[in-house]
């Protein structure tokens, strides 16, 4: 200590000498070098109130952004309002304005209810929406590939279902089937395959309503049946009721698509007696698990 106070004993000539040296351009090294003072903190004290020259200075990037958030923020802008207006991250935020005073936190008007609500339904409605997916994916998979019996299966619950039946009062033993959905009908196609149905027993007709593109739905079905839109029978139109509020106007709206097999009634016979072949075997099933 006294080595020192010896060697730096005329403190005054010696920032004199400092300081002439920082105006000349030079650096805290360089001085340090000239001078030979190897202590930092009598450097400091030699170079006290001596501004850096302007060559030593770097530009900060964001100094501009920390001005513009304090800006923000004096009138009275949240964090989170001056991230997304900028960019830039809460914690950079939260060192640049955390001298100013804090906005006043203003009553939240009916519209600013109103975005928040909606915002928080709408990632509800995604939330929702995923787990819809995630559902359909999984048992998508559990399905696997159908054997015949489970296509036989199928396509009888679904003709009994879907397709027209025969009344006690009104003996009508012929097999139609009608829908609207283009995977049901494609279904209900590979049923008919599986039974070696001749093809040529097929009749096909489109049911739509009047106010539809019924061309554009006449040439759908028929690309989706395989057959020329020349093949199809007659397309039935229905009628216009002012009082219906119709939901299904959009541009995948194409009516129904109408199957028949003729000569179908031996056919019709077979599908009733498999349905409730189908029925009488599941109740025994039933009662043998309650058993």
């Amino acid at each position: 200590m006294a080595h020192s106070q010896g060697k730096y004993a005329d403190f005054e000539g010696l920032r004199e000498r400092a300081v002439a040296l920082r105006r000349e351009g030079l650096s805290r090294r360089g001085i340090r070098d000239r001078l030979r003072v190897d202590n930092n903190d009598l450097l400091n004290r030699l170079l006290e109130g001596e501004p850096p020259p302007e060559w030593t200075k770097r530009p900060n990037a964001k100094d501009d952004l920390r001005e513009r958030a304090r800006e923000l923020r004096l009138q009275g802008r949240t964090y989170d309002r001056i991230q997304v207006e900028l960019g830039c991250s809460k914690s950079s935020i939260s060192l640049w304005v955390r001298d100013l005073p804090k906005p006043e936190r203003r009553a939240r008007t009916r519209e600013d209810a109103s975005a928040i609500a909606r915002r928080g339904w709408e990632a509800k409605l995604r939330v929702r929406e995923e787990e819809r997916r995630r559902t359909r994916r999984q048992a998508f998979e559990e399905v696997g590939r159908l054997t015949d019996r489970e296509l036989f299966l199928a396509g009888v619950a679904l003709y009994w279902a879907e397709g027209s039946k025969s009344k006690p009062y009104s003996r009508r033993e012929r097999v139609t089937f009608v829908n609207s959905d283009p995977h049901v009908i494609s279904l209900f196609m590979a049923w008919l395959r599986l039974l070696r149905i001749d093809p040529a027993r097929l009749r096909f007709s489109v049911h739509i309503h009047e106010t539809a593109d019924a061309a554009r739905a006449e040439a759908f079905w028929a690309d989706h049946v395989g057959i020329a839109p020349a093949e199809l029978l007659k397309t039935t139109l229905k009628r216009h009721n002012p009082r219906t509020n119709r939901k299904n106007t959009d541009q995948e709206y194409r009516g129904c698509l109408r199957i028949n097999v003729r000569d179908g009634a031996d056919l019709y016979r077979r599908i009733e007696g498999w349905w409730y072949g189908i029925v009488d075997a599941a109740s025994a099933a039933d009662l043998g698990n309650r058993t």
